[in-house]
């Protein structure tokens, strides 16, 4: 009797233990964070463009990094993204930028040319406003996320090559921080990104007398990961 006593008891225990070590595989993070990196690809329109500025090839925006997730309510589907990254920008058009004794001049070329570009290297930082259906278990979600983003460019570069010439220069007339308004939505790993910026590309530039205030436009894809 005591040995069947004890055998019960034994099984019990080990039945509890294993339910327990169940349980703890199973029980679910309360404390989840979401989309804590990004990666994007657009194209950029250059908007408000004097007469006789048009686009060239594919203007396109490349852009990554880390976004810290801030939960602010107890589901954990709104809150906030604060984060930093890095992103390249070029802008082909026909608009030449030329460099003479320091100062820079516009103008759009009458000879052949195989393309000429404004381009940027920045440091982002990226805040958005977090709304989404996710919960703890479950990885396919919405999500609309709204913000900004200010861009330091560290790298502010005009080139311009035609047949047997190559002109590269840093170009100061390019603004060295933008800011803008950003929308992301989509559904699980693709996700629509627009980016509309605040202020010109080009500071204090003129071409025949006009002053030259394009503002960049991007549209494309963004993927967030855990």
């Amino acid at each position: 009797m005591r040995v069947l006593l004890f055998f019960l008891l034994s099984l019990g225990f080990l039945f509890n233990v294993n339910s327990q070590e169940i349980n703890d595989e199973l029980k679910i993070d309360t404390k989840y964070l979401e989309d804590q990196f990004y990666a994007g690809l657009a194209y950029n329109y250059l908007a408000n463009r004097p007469e006789g500025i048009i686009q060239r090839n594919f203007s396109y925006n490349l852009q990554f990094g880390f976004i810290k997730d801030i939960p602010l309510n107890q589901k954990r589907n709104f809150g906030l993204g604060l984060g930093v990254g890095y992103a390249t920008n070029s802008y082909y058009s026909n608009l030449r930028a030329s460099s003479i004794n320091g100062e820079i001049s516009y103008e759009i070329p009458e000879e052949d040319f195989d393309r000429t570009k404004l381009e940027t290297h920045a440091v982002e930082i990226p805040f958005e406003i977090r709304w989404r259906t996710s919960n703890a278990i479950d990885y396919r979600f919405w999500r609309v996320y709204v913000g900004g983003r200010l861009n330091y460019n560290f790298s502010r570069k005009s080139k311009f090559r035609a047949e047997g010439i190559k002109d590269v220069f840093t170009n100061a007339d390019i603004s060295e921080f933008n800011y803008g308004m950003t929308l992301s939505f989509g559904y699980n790993t693709f996700n629509l990104h627009a980016y509309y910026a605040l202020n010109p590309i080009l500071e204090n530039a003129t071409i025949n007398g006009e002053a030259i205030k394009m503002h960049p436009l991007r549209i494309g894809l963004i993927f967030y990961i855990l």
